[in-house]
């Protein structure tokens, strides 16, 4: 009898104490775990600074300089930053800042259409020719607008656009009002709309000269309409601009992307002869 309860024991001892090799490798396995896990940490952050520094790169800004507005220098879409640029309206004999805008194109599309325009030898300013080129482009096109004025209400919005349109429309015409077509930009926006300095609205050149107009992300209006294209950027780049200096700025920056993207394959034809 006590040999058999030695044994249990024994047995028992054997079932419920693991062996030394046992302890050793699970504090093995554990170590292995735990270095595992912070591997996988240390990758982790890796990866988040990477993700840290191209979500920096990719948000790159250009800042209006008499409002401290940011805008981006790439849409999501591609088009890319030419200027920026302030709307002043005179208020009780003061002026007023309405809104900043940055202006998008895509700049492949205008060289296309420019390149025929532009002498890379003589150019050395842009030309009325140029601007014009511009306006009666039908390349894809956004301004995106940030309001500065916190008082300004839809209305406000909407008379000033009817207005501006209008006078841009005329001098595209020969002097012929379009009311009911400049009021088409603005005139379904509801007047609840709540505007609040750094709303945004975008007004943006579709193909087929579809002209789109978003407030506070909230498509309002698209027009199709090839004159009413040509008079919201008429606005900006022809002869009496909102923004004279961003104007000048959007110049220069064409002329000097065409001209660089006309002089390689010139040198090329001339490397080529040559030889």
């Amino acid at each position: 009898m006590a040999a058999i309860a030695e044994n249990n024991v024994n047995a028992d001892n054997q079932h419920t104490t693991p062996p030394l090799e046992k302890k050793l490798n699970g504090m093995k396995l554990k170590d292995e775990t735990k270095v595992a896990a912070e591997t996988l940490d240390q990758a982790k952050k890796q990866e988040e600074v990477a993700a840290a520094a191209a979500a920096e790169e990719e948000v790159a800004v250009e800042v209006e300089p008499k409002t401290g507005i940011s805008f981006p220098v790439k849409l999501a879409d591609g088009k890319e930053l030419m200027t920026v640029g302030l709307r002043k309206k005179s208020m009780l004999g003061m002026g007023i800042k309405i809104y900043g805008f940055g202006m998008y194109y895509d700049k492949e599309k205008l060289k296309e259409n420019l390149k025929t325009k532009i002498d890379s030898k003589a150019s050395t300013k842009p030309t009325k020719e140029m601007y014009q080129a511009v306006i009666d482009s039908d390349s894809a096109m956004t301004v995106r607008l940030v309001i500065v004025f916190s008082s300004l209400t839809m209305n406000m919005v909407k008379k000033n656009f009817d207005e501006g349109l209008g006078a841009s429309i005329k001098k595209l015409t020969g002097g012929k009002k379009n009311d009911d077509l400049a009021n088409k930009v603005m005139g379904a926006a509801s007047d609840g709309i709540k505007l609040s300095s750094g709303s945004v609205i975008e007004i943006s050149r579709l193909p087929e000269n579809v002209l789109q107009t978003k407030v506070v992300d909230e498509v309002i209006s698209k027009v199709d309409s090839e004159l009413l294209c040509r008079a919201y950027v008429n606005m900006y780049l022809g002869d009496d601009p909102l923004d004279k200096e961003a104007k000048e700025k959007f110049g220069m920056q064409l002329l000097n992307y065409v001209l660089k993207n006309l002089e390689t394959p010139h040198q090329t034809r001339i490397e080529t002869h040559n030889q």
